[in-house]
C-alpha cells in the first residue's frame, strides 16, 4: 500500500469485520477484564442480551477515540464511566477487579491498538517505520479517552512490545470466561438461523486471526489445511479492500459520531 498512513483510522479495511471476536478474546484474557465482563451487572452492555447495541457502543467508542473531537471524548467518557461504576468485583469474584482501574484499561487499549494494526499486517505486512510510529502515537487515545494517563502509554513501539511480552505472563482464560468467549466467536448471541449460518465461519476466522498463545488459551486447534484456507480468506479480503472505497470506512465512523451527537442532543443514552 502506498497511501500515507498517519493515524489508526487509516488502517481500517475489510478485516475489521472479522477481527473483533479475536480482539475481544485478547482483551478478556487478562483475568480482571474477563471476569469484569462476565460478572458485569450492566445488562445493556451484555452481548448475549443486546448484541446490536453492544456493537454500536463499541463502534462509537472506537470512532470517538480515533477521529472524534475533545467534546466527543468528554461525552463518551461520561457515558462509559456511568456504566463502569457498576463493574467491580464482589467477595465471591474469582479475582479482584474494578472497571476504573487504569492498568486494566491500558491492556484493553493495547489490544485495541493491535486490532487496527492487525488489520493492516494480516493483509499487507508491517507498516514502514515512519507510518508505524505515527500510528502508535495516535493510538494512545484508545486509552486516554477514559482513565489511562498519557504517561502510562509505553513511550514507543519498542516499549510497547516489552509491555506486551510482560503482560502475557499474567494472562489466563478460565473455563467460565472461555465458554463466554467461544460463544462470542461462534456468534451464539445471534438468532438461531443467523448463528447457524455465520457462526462456524466466524469461529474459523477468529481462530485464524488469533496469535498462537491465545489460541492455546482458548483450546482451539489449528491445522495446516485450515491455515491454507485462512490464506484464501486473506486474499479475498485484499481483493475486497481494492474494491471498497477507502472513504467508506471513515464514513462508517463518522456515522457513529453523528448518532452519538444526535442522541446526546436529545438527552438519550449514548451507551
Amino acid at each position: 500500500m502506498t497511501r500515507r498512513v498517519t493515524r489508526v483510522a487509516d488502517l481500517l479495511n475489510p478485516a475489521a469485520v472479522l477481527l473483533p471476536a479475536a480482539n475481544v478474546i485478547m482483551q478478556l484474557s487478562l483475568p480482571g477484564v474477563g471476569y469484569g465482563v462476565l460478572e458485569s451487572p450492566v445488562d445493556s452492555g451484555n452481548v448475549y442480551k443486546h448484541p446490536f447495541k453492544r456493537a454500536r457502543t463499541t463502534g462509537t467508542y472506537l470512532a470517538v477515540a480515533t477521529i472524534g473531537t475533545e467534546s466527543d471524548r468528554e461525552l463518551i467518557r461520561a457515558a462509559v464511566d456511568t456504566a463502569h461504576r457498576q463493574v467491580r468485583s464482589t467477595s465471591s469474584s474469582p479475582v479482584s477487579y474494578n472497571a476504573f482501574d487504569p492498568a486494566l484499561q491500558l491492556w484493553v487499549a493495547a489490544c485495541l491498538y493491535r486490532y487496527f494494526v492487525d488489520q493492516h499486517e494480516f493483509l499487507y505486512g508491517p507498516l514502514d517505520e515512519e507510518s508505524a510510529d505515527a500510528v502508535y502515537q495516535d493510538a494512545k487515545r484508545l486509552g486516554t479517552t477514559l482513565q489511562v494517563r498519557e504517561a502510562m502509554w509505553p513511550t514507543d513501539r519498542v516499549a510497547f512490545d516489552d509491555y506486551w511480552k510482560r503482560s502475557l505472563d499474567g494472562l489466563r482464560i478460565d473455563p467460565a470466561v472461555r465458554d463466554h468467549l467461544h460463544g462470542v466467536a461462534a456468534m451464539k448471541f445471534l438468532p438461531r438461523p443467523l448463528h447457524a449460518l455465520a457462526g462456524p465461519f466466524n469461529l474459523f476466522a477468529t481462530t485464524g486471526f488469533l496469535p498462537p498463545e491465545f489460541r492455546s488459551m482458548m483450546r482451539l486447534g489449528w491445522s495446516e489445511s485450515q491455515q491454507r484456507r485462512f490464506g484464501w480468506l486473506l486474499a479475498a479480503l485484499r481483493l475486497a479492500d481494492r474494491l471498497i472505497p477507502r472513504n467508506a470506512w471513515i464514513l462508517g465512523y463518522r456515522l457513529y459520531l453523528w448518532d452519538m451527537r444526535f442522541r446526546a442532543s436529545r438527552g438519550w443514552r449514548i451507551v
